[in-house]
């Protein structure tokens, strides 16, 4: 897009990513001072004492948090895209920019209609889109560079215009040749509509159109193909600039040392009777995972996150959503196989059917208007409609009302957390968890425990992405909790 019309359109993709965070970055901001103790807060770890700085070095730190916030995010997020900057439906800058771009636009289809027609605009969205093309080149688009430079020679193209011979119809036909040969595979719908279509003006801006996807595309092959690469410096260097904010704001590490020293007190309370077993569960690797598996048990709304986990405190809450689901939806499986007994453990596709049916209700568990008794009865009302349809149509003896009645009952107290099948699945769930952390060759996990079976895949996943995110967050904090460990560690041995 013109550049005296919108900055946006034309910056490349180096400056893309940044475009894609400004929330993000903002709300880890907001956490980090959220969560920094003060003097004035009550029940914090003591603070240690207040250090005066300036303006630049707050302004750098925040600068460096902004930074680290980015590079953690492209590491711990496969998903993580370049996409380009949206503005509000119905804010002031996307109606500024609707009424500016079709103003341009306006004017270039009235010079063109000139006769002779005029080639301003023309020349200076060629220019543009010029610098479009040899951004998306790589090293070895040596042959495709020189084509583009030579028929994209904005001074002969210009000579062109003066003389009223230039035929841009022919440019923008090469253009779109050009990026037909640039594209992704996901783009050749794209480029048919660009050949298919034939007023001047419309295909410029399709043509702009197109090249901002390019664009998009390029930055996120970029990223996908160099984040294998990224982990070690993208460690060193989130654990510097957290040095540095550590340096600015001493108190930055003061839940974090609360958390691991909770997770000491906790391990020996667990192996208080056994010296064996307390000397072996403290050691500094079982104290780090411990502590991770508690931030699945967090309470957010009353307990400050540990800071050097807080860029991901969304996704461990997200985990620990997903952790209860699965250990509630394990829950209702394991009374419904456990109620109807054989009858029921050999037909084909049953256990798929109900998951799916269990799954479906579950689903906005942790929404404010879900409500798990009403839930819990629906799904116990439909299962037993179901298995009263399975049995009786592979012949078993009906579902009687007593069974209806004691299925139906017990899988509404499983609405309770402190019931007794639920809080069995959730511990086998965290304890599948640990073991995961603790397995030295993630590519053969440990063995689900009993009643998991059904959940087996969706649980699987979810420790592979614990476990990722675990040991990244490892690799870049690893000196910090060393020096907390040794300390607590040492308090009462």
């Amino acid at each position: 897009m013109p550049k005296d019309l919108d900055q946006h359109e034309d910056r490349g993709d180096k400056e893309e990513p940044k475009e894609r965070t400004p929330d993000a970055e903002e709300v880890v901001r907001k956490r980090i001072r959220a969560n920094t103790p003060s003097p004035h807060r009550g029940n914090s770890p003591q603070a240690s004492p207040p250090r005066f700085v300036s303006v630049e070095e707050l302004m750098e730190t925040a600068k460096g948090v902004t930074n680290m916030t980015l590079a953690h995010e492209i590491i711990v997020n496969k998903d993580f895209q370049v996409t380009p900057p949206q503005f509000p439906d119905g804010s002031l800058e996307k109606r500024v920019k609707e009424i500016m771009h079709k103003a341009f636009w306006d004017c270039l289809e009235a010079q063109l209609r000139e006769d002779p027609p005029s080639y301003n605009h023309a020349i200076k969205l060629l220019s543009e889109i010029k610098e479009s093309l040899l951004s998306l080149l790589l090293p070895g688009h040596a042959r495709l560079r020189t084509r583009i430079e030579e028929v994209l020679d904005l001074p002969l193209i210009q000579q062109q215009a003066e003389n009223h011979v230039l035929d841009i119809g022919q440019l923008a036909h090469f253009i779109v040749g050009m990026m037909a040969t640039l594209c992704a595979p996901l783009r050749d719908g794209d480029i048919q509509k660009l050949r298919e279509t034939t007023e001047m003006v419309p295909l410029l801006k399709a043509i702009f159109s197109v090249l901002d996807l390019m664009k998009m595309d390029m930055a996120n092959f970029t990223l996908s193909s160099i984040r294998p690469h990224l982990m070690q410096q993208s460690a060193e260097f989130e654990r510097n600039k957290f040095q540095e904010f550590l340096e600015k704001q001493p108190s930055a590490l003061d839940y974090t040392e609360k958390w691991l020293q909770d997770t000491v007190g906790c391990l020996r309370e667990v192996f208080a009777d056994s010296a064996s077993a307390n000397l072996q569960a403290l050691l500094p690797l079982n104290v780090h995972n411990t502590a991770y598996l508690r931030l699945l048990k967090w309470d957010h709304g009353s307990d400050p996150f540990p800071e050097t986990v807080l860029m991901d405190q969304v996704r461990f809450q997200e985990m620990q959503w997903e952790v209860e689901r699965l250990a509630l939806l394990a829950s209702v499986l394991l009374i419904v196989y456990t109620i109807t007994g054989e009858a029921i453990s050999g037909l084909p596709g049953l256990m798929d059917t109900l998951k799916t049916t269990v799954a479906a209700m579950l689903v906005d568990m942790h929404t404010p208007s879900f409500s798990a008794e009403e839930a819990l009865a629906t799904i116990g009302e439909g299962l037993c409609v179901e298995l009263s349809r399975q049995l009786d149509q592979h012949g078993y003896s009906p579902f009687s009302t007593d069974r209806r009645s004691t299925l139906k009952g017990q899988i509404s107290a499983t609405a309770q957390p402190d019931n007794t099948v639920r809080k069995l699945m959730d511990a086998r769930t965290q304890s599948y968890l640990l073991s995961y952390l603790e397995s030295s060759q993630p590519k053969t996990p440990p063995p689900f425990p009993g009643g998991l079976a059904p959940v087996s895949r969706e649980l699987k996943e979810l420790a592979v992405r614990f476990s990722r995110l675990v040991n990244f967050n490892k690799l870049v904090f690893s000196p910090f909790y060393q020096r907390i460990l040794q300390s607590a560690l040492q308090e009462k041995d």
